[in-house]
C-alpha cells in the first residue's frame, strides 16, 4: 500500500518526459484550443531544451540562496553574531519587499538583458524561506541535546556541526523546498527581459493570442514544481525518520 502514493508521481513524471520528447504526439490535446491554420504545439524553439534551462537557472539561484541563508542564521544564532539579527533580517526580506518585476527593472540596467537580471530576482526570493527555517531549526535544538554534548567532552563547534546541524536538516531542507517552489513560479517572468526560461512559451502565446501555447508553458511550469516539490518533501520526511531514531 506504501507504493500507491508514488503512482500519480510517476505517471506526471512519465507523462512530462513523453511531452519534452514528442510534443508532436500530444497535439490533438491541444488542437482545439487554437483557430484554424495556427500551431497547436509551441515551435518557436525546443521545449526541452527551455524546460532544461528552466530548471538550471531555479537549481542555481536555489543553490546560492540556501548557502548565503544558511550561513547568516548560522552566524545571528552564534553568541557573537546574535547583534546582526536586525540586518540579517532586513537583507532577507529585500527580495519580499518588491515584485519580481520590480527587481528586473531594477538589474536591467545594471547587468543588462539575458539571465543575470533573473537570477538575481530568484536569489533574493530564495533568501527568505532558508534563512527562517533554519534560524528556527536552530534556535529549538533541544538544549538538554546540546548540553549532553558538551558534557561529553565536545566543543562549541563539535556540537554545532554533529549535534546541532544535523538535527536542523529537516526543516532546512523544507525552506529549501519553498524556496525552490517559488523559483520555478517566478523563473517565467525573466522572460520578459530575455532570460531563456518556460516563460518564454507563455509570452508567445499571449502576443499571438495562442492559448495552447500559454498552457503549455504553465503546465510545464506546474508539473516541474508538483515534482520537485515531492522529491524535497520525501528528503525532508526521510530526515525526520531519521532525526527520530
Amino acid at each position: 500500500m506504501k507504493f500507491w502514493p508514488l503512482i500519480p508521481r510517476l505517471i506526471l513524471l512519465s507523462l512530462l518526459i513523453a511531452f519534452l520528447v514528442s510534443p508532436e504526439s500530444f497535439e490533438f490535446l491541444f488542437k482545439p484550443l487554437v483557430q484554424a491554420n495556427a500551431p497547436a504545439i509551441y515551435n518557436q524553439g525546443s521545449l526541452a531544451s527551455l524546460t532544461l534551462l528552466h530548471v538550471r537557472m531555479v537549481f542555481f539561484a536555489t543553490c546560492a540562496a540556501t548557502i548565503v541563508a544558511v550561513a547568516l542564521a548560522i552566524l545571528v544564532t552564534r553568541p557573537f553574531g546574535a547583534e546582526f539579527l536586525p540586518l540579517a533580517r532586513t537583507v532577507v526580506n529585500i527580495g519580499q519587499t518588491f515584485p519580481p518585476v520590480a527587481v528586473l527593472a531594477l538589474a536591467v540596467p545594471a547587468m543588462g538583458f539575458g539571465n543575470g537580471p533573473t537570477l538575481v530576482a530568484l536569489f533574493l526570493y530564495a533568501l527568505l524561506p532558508v534563512f527562517e527555517n533554519t534560524m528556527t531549526a536552530l534556535t529549538t535544538v533541544p538544549r538538554a541535546i546540546s548540553d549532553a554534548a558538551k558534557g561529553n567532552g565536545m566543543t562549541a563547534l563539535q556540537t554545532f556541526w554533529q549535534v546541532e546541524l544535523p538535527l536542523s536538516l529537516p526543516m532546512i531542507v523544507g525552506g529549501i523546498k519553498i524556496s525552490t517552489v517559488i523559483g520555478f513560479g517566478t523563473a517565467t517572468i525573466g522572460s520578459t527581459v530575455a532570460a531563456k526560461t518556460l516563460g518564454e512559451v507563455i509570452i508567445a502565446g499571449l502576443n499571438s493570442n495562442n492559448l495552447a501555447f500559454i498552457l503549455q508553458g504553465a503546465l510545464l511550469v506546474a508539473a516541474l514544481a508538483i515534482l520537485v516539490f515531492d522529491l524535497l518533501s520525501m528528503l525532508e520526511r526521510s530526515l525526520m525518520k531519521w532525526k527520530a531514531a
